[in-house]
């Protein structure tokens, strides 16, 4: 069944956790993430058109794995795309809604777990505005990146929820995977999300709400139900 946008329709999901990806839900990053990138593409005459489609929802760990074939030279590639993407961070701004929803719950209630390392995660939750989560995975705490399913496995244990009394908030296939086989209720966000296989996405978090258990999307802007 097909909801048509800006459609009201009640939709409630008992759940007890709420675990969001940051890079396409909670926070638009795209304009720092393509900057740095395409810098650190066309540093090793790499085509940078080639290289941004392929960082979404990847660790850039895993990316540089990818594309610098000798394993001596990844460290330094890796640290100079860290550090790049740091530099790009005060151009990230908060999704609609994001700051909202994330206000309106109990602190002991949602986690942030990311594909970014610890140190860009703040810095572009600060430029966006938004509050420092309570529990925040990153690539620093996971020896496997999404899509495999460790880093919201993890957070689910540290709010001291099962990851199937969970929600996962994603926008890229591989976070969709890791939510998954996590064993949580996925959400796919924006457009992005619509090429996940989650049942249910939503253009934004506006109009969302989580009150004694149940996450409730009545007001939601409905993409997929």
């Amino acid at each position: 069944m097909n909801a048509q946008p800006h459609q009201p329709t009640v939709l409630d999901i008992p759940c007890e956790g709420l675990l969001f990806d940051n890079d396409g839900v909670l926070v638009d990053s795209d304009h720092g993430v393509d900057q740095a990138w395409s810098r650190w593409a066309r540093d090793r005459d790499l085509p940078p058109e080639q290289v941004t489609t392929m960082v979404h929802g990847r660790r850039s760990a895993d990316t540089v794995a990818l594309l610098v074939t000798d394993p001596e030279e990844r460290p330094a590639a890796l640290a100079a795309i860290d550090r790049l993407e740091v530099e790009a961070a005060s151009t990230t701004t908060a999704l609609p809604g994001a700051l909202d929803f994330l206000e309106s719950l109990p602190r002991d209630r949602w986690a942030v777990v990311t594909s970014g390392v610890a140190v860009l995660a703040r810095a572009r939750l600060a430029a966006a505005g938004l509050p420092a989560p309570p529990v925040l995975i990153t690539a620093d705490d996971v020896s496997h990146g999404k899509p495999a399913p460790a880093g919201y496995r993890t957070a689910a244990e540290k709010l001291g929820f099962t990851p199937a009394r969970t929600v996962v908030f994603e926008d890229s296939t591989a976070g969709a995977k890791a939510g998954t086989a996590a064993g949580a209720t996925v959400i796919g966000v924006g457009h992005r999300g619509l090429a996940t296989d989650a049942s249910v996405v939503v253009r934004d978090l506006r109009g969302l709400t989580w009150h004694d258990g149940v996450l409730s999307l009545a007001a939601a802007d409905l993409l997929r139900f």
